[in-house]
């Protein structure tokens, strides 16, 4: 049995820095070109030497995708790019395209080079063909079942590195190559642009009566009919590890930084407890109830998912209200704002190896000692007194249902 290496996401430097203290082994970003994701934060050429410094700092390690399938005019521009990367340290790329993969072999040399899951391989001689060309690591294709998994494990390298996604949105095409978001709005999803037209409520028109929708559906909810759910293999993580899979990876660069520390931390606890021989503290199993998402399935691991058509909306029934900045031997703790909350709230502390405990908030004041300013503005600081000391970057969280209605 592998012990899993822990991938996660970072879209800027916050959600980068929630990834590594929460317990990511390494942290996947992007500059502001030749990524897949236009609407994260991303990193521009002179903050990504600071995040690669800060998670090398940690003993994390930094993977930089370079995965959309560049242009003449891109191509151009990749070596310095490339070189870029390689001055900075980062540790891997990650390429899609074989023009963009042969260049990162000869413009960043010290980087490893993984095969993004773009490029579908879904058989062992895939994999090896990979493998022949240079290629360190392998993100399989998210179609794939657990004893296909198995197969290819058999029957590549050893020393070749497997990855799979292991939690996180899914995409209705196969492996995310869609086109759909391009053909209807113009934004295309192959180059970080994606609006998600899988998401949308869909009606039937029949030719001959324009401008009457006939709903596909048997309630009121409407089927949501290219719908997916969001992939969670935290109940099955000695599964994977039994597979042979090397790396699992944390999907979601363009979602919060609570979203990267919270799912995190409850992978990091289940895979050290697993690798300890520990059973697995349910705790730690219902922190990935606490964010963002639609209905968990298992993906593919365990054969075909069936179509989901009861909606596409998330579920959100926790909300991030502070971040503790620093706090002292008695608990009082300095915080930085984000959701405004009263006097006497209920809330939940979570940090960074900090099992989850509630309290009521009270005794609030800014840092001169006074009693909060109506109206508090975001990011402010602020003194709240905690039940117990906690480190730095705890969240401060509250229940309170956002789903859309």
């Amino acid at each position: 049995m592998s012990v899993l290496e822990l991938l996660s996401p970072a879209g800027d430097m916050e959600r980068l820095r929630m990834a590594v203290l929460y317990g990511a082994d390494s942290v996947y970003l992007a500059g502001t070109d030749f990524g897949m994701r236009a609407f994260a934060g991303n990193f521009s050429a002179e903050a990504l030497p600071q995040a690669v410094r800060y998670a090398h700092d940690h003993g994390v390690k930094v993977h930089v995708t370079v995965n959309i399938m560049p242009r003449n005019d891109e191509v151009a521009q990749l070596p310095a790019y490339l070189e870029q990367l390689d001055d900075a340290g980062v540790d891997a790329l990650i390429l899609a395209d074989l023009g963009a993969f042969t260049m990162a072999g000869k413009y960043a040399p010290h980087c490893e080079r993984h095969i993004s899951t773009q490029q579908s391989i879904a058989n062992y001689e895939c994999a090896k063909a990979w493998y022949d060309l240079g290629a360190q690591r392998v993100v399989l294709a998210r179609e794939l079942s657990l004893p296909e998994i198995v197969q290819i494990r058999q029957n590549t390298p050893k020393d070749l590195q497997i990855e799979t996604f292991g939690h996180g949105a899914m995409c209705v095409s196969y492996s995310g190559r869609c086109l759909l978001s391009n053909y209807m709005t113009g934004r295309d999803s192959n180059r970080g642009a994606c609006a998600q037209p899988c998401r949308y409520r869909y009606a039937l028109m029949e030719e001959k009566r324009p401008g009457e929708y006939f709903p596909v559906f048997e309630d009121d909810k409407g089927t949501y009919i290219l719908n997916s759910r969001d992939m969670c293999t935290i109940d099955h993580l000695k599964d994977l590890m039994d597979a042979g899979i090397d790396c699992i990876k944390i999907e979601g660069r363009a979602k919060s930084a609570y979203y990267a520390a919270i799912v995190t931390g409850a992978y990091r606890h289940c895979i050290d407890d697993i690798a300890a021989g520990r059973p697995l503290d349910p705790v730690w199993r219902d922190e990935v109830e606490h964010v963002s998402h639609r209905v968990y399935s298992t993906g593919f691991y365990y054969g075909h998912p069936g179509q989901y058509v009861e909606d596409s909306r998330y579920i959100r029934d926790w909300q991030i209200c502070a971040i503790v900045e620093q706090c002292d031997e008695q608990g009082n703790a300095l915080c930085s704002l984000r959701n405004k909350f009263p006097e006497g709230t209920e809330l939940e502390a979570v940090g960074p190896d900090l099992r989850p405990f509630p309290f009521t908030a009270s005794n609030m004041t800014d840092t001169e000692g006074a009693p909060l300013p109506e109206p508090c503005t975001p990011q402010m600081s602020f003194w709240l007194p905690l039940p117990q000391q906690v480190p730095p970057y705890t969240i401060l969280r509250r229940s309170v249902d956002l789903s859309p209605k």
